[in-house]
């Protein structure tokens, strides 16, 4: 039975709509908000893959990592069947016990006590960026701040060298493009922009051309104890290079544009500075800079009531999991005020993400100091959204601020 045949006999709701085009990423609550209140799980005709947006069925399928594996890809490409363009993460498209030894190492190198060590060079590095960037008056919010903190900070942390870090972008974009369908005009055009990209990636990922003393200095000295690859220790950088900054960066700039909309939450981190981590994971909540994540199906199994099959996909719709009015009361409300553990922005479970702590500390420390620095702004023409399957957020968003 083909996959197309066993999700249309599967007795589940089945949708004719298709996330991932453009219409849909430039506006895609109404066809996340379709596929959530369709049923618990949905067969999508335009991609042949099962989707869940129930906050219930997302957090199921995290915990239960023998039965939803990550290790054939977690895009819509089952990189079991298919042959990708770049090698597996060894983290996240990894399964026990593989999993098990790289996580250990990722945790160790980002661990809270390196993340409390680089706590105040972030926030100084957040101070003097805020400060020289918003004595301008206007600029904009995206690429002066949003992208250029974390492009600044997290490379320096890591060990990368100075050149070539123009290329993290656009292998990134390429690299999230690639989650979703590689048919389409978005996949090609980020083949296009990544030209030279994937060459400085293999090139940064070499142990000759990093800084030892720096966060991927953990990753060799484990191979020098043999307990991994150099092979591996470099893949481990390339885990940054490639899923490292665009969330941050993305989730940053959705923050400020979703405080200028909401003119008491901004009063009250106006008023106390230490509510940026509350904004941020609001933030994470109401708009997530990472909409998506893949698994496959590892045995035959039932989920929401569907029978699903062995190397089906489902797509955890995270976004409209995070507004799930079974979960969330008043879910399109940004409210600062409101408990937001267990969304999941960050995922759950052995895949969670593991560098969240960075990506916390990061935005809390960018937007503490616009906090202490700014006394009024505005957003002054309509943000121009990112059109990328696998991520969510704006390129560009001019602002003008007045200082304290």
């Amino acid at each position: 039975m083909t996959t197309a045949a066993a999700g249309a006999s599967a007795g589940a709701p089945r949708l004719n709509v298709d996330p991932f085009s453009v219409p849909s990423l430039q506006d895609p609550f109404p066809v996340e908000d379709a596929i959530r209140e369709a049923g618990p799980v949905v067969w999508l005709e335009s991609h042949g893959i099962w989707a869940t947006g129930r906050a219930d069925l997302v957090q199921e399928i995290f915990l239960d990592q023998e039965t939803f594996i990550s290790s054939h890809g977690t895009g819509l490409t089952n990189t079991a069947l298919q042959d990708n363009w770049r090698k597996p993460s060894v983290i996240l498209e990894q399964d026990q016990p593989q999993h098990t030894v790289t996580r250990k190492l990722m945790n160790s190198a980002l661990s809270l006590k390196v993340v409390k060590q680089l706590k105040d060079d972030f926030q100084a590095a957040a101070h003097a960026m805020v400060e020289e960037v918003c004595s301008r008056g206007e600029f904009d919010a995206v690429t002066d701040l949003a992208e250029a903190y974390p492009l600044q900070v997290l490379p320096d942390a890591i060990g990368l060298a100075p050149e070539g870090r123009e290329h993290l972008l656009t292998y990134a974009h390429l690299n999230f493009q690639a989650m979703g369908p590689r048919d389409t005009a978005l996949y090609e055009d980020a083949v296009l922009q990544a030209a030279g990209a994937q060459e400085y990636v293999e090139w940064q990922m070499r142990r000759e051309n990093l800084d030892e003393s720096k966060l991927a200095g953990t990753f060799f000295a484990a191979a020098d104890a043999g307990t991994i690859t150099e092979e591996t220790a470099g893949l481990l950088v390339r885990t940054f290079l490639s899923a490292g900054l665009d969330t941050t960066m993305l989730g940053i700039g959705n923050a400020l544009l979703a405080l200028s909309r909401t003119p008491e939450a901004w009063a009250a981190l106006r008023a106390d500075p230490s509510l940026a981590r509350t904004v941020f994971e609001e933030t994470l909540r109401c708009y997530a800079p990472s909409p998506f994540i893949g698994r496959t199906v590892g045995t035959r199994t039932k989920l929401g009531g569907v029978v699903l099959e062995p190397e089906q996909k489902i797509v955890n719709c995270l976004s409209a999991a995070n507004r799930d009015p079974r979960r969330w009361e008043n879910p399109d409300s940004f409210d600062i005020t409101r408990d937001v553990r267990g969304h999941a922005g960050f995922g759950y479970g052995i895949h969670a993400c593991v560098g969240q702590m960075m990506a916390r500390m990061e935005a809390e420390s960018l937007l503490t100091a616009f906090a202490t620095h700014v006394t009024s702004f505005e957003v002054t023409a309509e943000p121009v959204r990112k059109i990328n399957h696998w991520l969510r957020g704006y390129t560009s968003m001019p602002m003008r601020v007045t200082l304290r």
